[in-house]
């Protein structure tokens, strides 16, 4: 059965065309491709970085995430084993390797932004190499914030078996600790790289934390997926967000990027504040006042009081089944 397969087979070879044709006539259009698309690149509403001046690097600044998380967190997210005996030694090379990876990246984008804009000379390499310092040298005080966001998170989810679980697998704590590095670049005016860096966050868990956010300590996202904080918004202390959250602005008219980009779009949201899941709050002028507890699926565009429960009316539920229906309010 086996030897009539193949014969079938070599038959079936033998009547293709097995002559390989020569690969020219393909070639030979590519050139048109390549003038139509150096046509679109003279045009100066089509987007291109062809220029001597270096640009950012994505991967570098990814790169730049797992070096800082391995700083924030050792023995986590390494190999090696380590212990007291060599983690000094442990946390010396990581800083170093830190430190000059996010020298480079600065200078990059410093440089980058005054050709794109055609600045006077704003001293890139001094400039670059002086933030990067102050950052490495603020690495304590986010890894503070991250210790309260774990025991947030710890405190908050009766699922979680552990902080080791937390850390190693909790979305939330991802995004938190990305946008907290993202945040102080974003502090220090650094272009493009705390926006790559909380986009790449929003790319593997889908939580989207727009680094110019204000968040403050033991900040907890529960599941997380579908989350929105937008750039203007204020978080106090104690917060405790559910998936799909979207701290967001108002509707702006047509064309009011420019008048609206340095003003207060987004909500504020005061201390051991709890909102639920699918809930939409809007408005620059929107405060969540401290200590309230916000319900699921909500929409909200106006301040609410502390101490303050906000909660949809329960529904009425149609059970239909056995070839009758009733109605029957939920929790009767």
């Amino acid at each position: 059965m086996k030897k009539k397969k193949h014969t079938k087979f070599l038959d079936t070879y033998h009547q293709c065309d097995t002559a390989i044709e020569p690969a020219t006539p393909l070639y030979e259009k590519i050139p048109a491709v390549v003038r139509k698309l150096m046509k679109l690149l003279d045009d100066k509403n089509s987007f291109s970085h062809v220029e001597p001046i270096p640009i950012p690097s994505s991967e570098s600044v990814v790169q730049l995430i797992h070096q800082a998380r391995r700083i924030l967190f050792p023995g986590y997210f390494t190999q090696s084993t380590l212990a007291r005996a060599n983690l000094e030694y442990y946390l010396g090379q990581e800083t170093t390797c830190f430190l000059e990876n996010l020298s480079r990246q600065i200078i990059s984008a410093f440089q980058h932004d005054c050709f794109r804009l055609n600045l006077p000379c704003t001293k890139c390499s001094e400039q670059g190499h002086e933030i990067s310092l102050k950052i490495v040298q603020e690495l304590p005080t986010i890894k503070k914030l991250l210790d309260t966001d774990i025991r947030a998170a710890y405190e908050g989810d009766p699922a979680a078996q552990g902080y080791d679980e937390i850390i190693f697998s909790y979305p939330g704590l991802m995004a938190i600790s990305i946008y907290r590095l993202g945040n102080l670049l974003h502090k220090y005016k650094v272009p493009v790289i705390p926006r790559i860096m909380t986009e790449h966050a929003h790319s593997l868990t889908g939580i989207d934390i727009h680094p110019g956010a204000t968040i403050g300590e033991s900040f907890f996202i529960d599941h997380g997926t579908g989350v929105v904080i937008g750039e203007t918004t204020e978080i106090g202390h104690n917060v405790r967000l559910y998936q799909g959250v979207t701290l967001g602005a108002l509707s702006l008219p047509k064309d009011a990027g420019d008048q609206f980009r340095y003003k207060k779009r987004h909500p504020t949201i005061e201390d051991d504040v709890i909102i639920y899941s699918n809930t939409t709050i809007l408005g620059g002028q929107t405060v969540i006042g401290a200590r309230s507890v916000v319900g699921g699926n909500i929409w909200i565009t106006e301040s609410v009081p502390p101490d303050t429960k906000v909660l949809l009316k329960r529904p009425e539920l149609i059970y239909a089944g056995n070839g009758r229906k009733k109605m029957q309010k939920k929790g009767k």
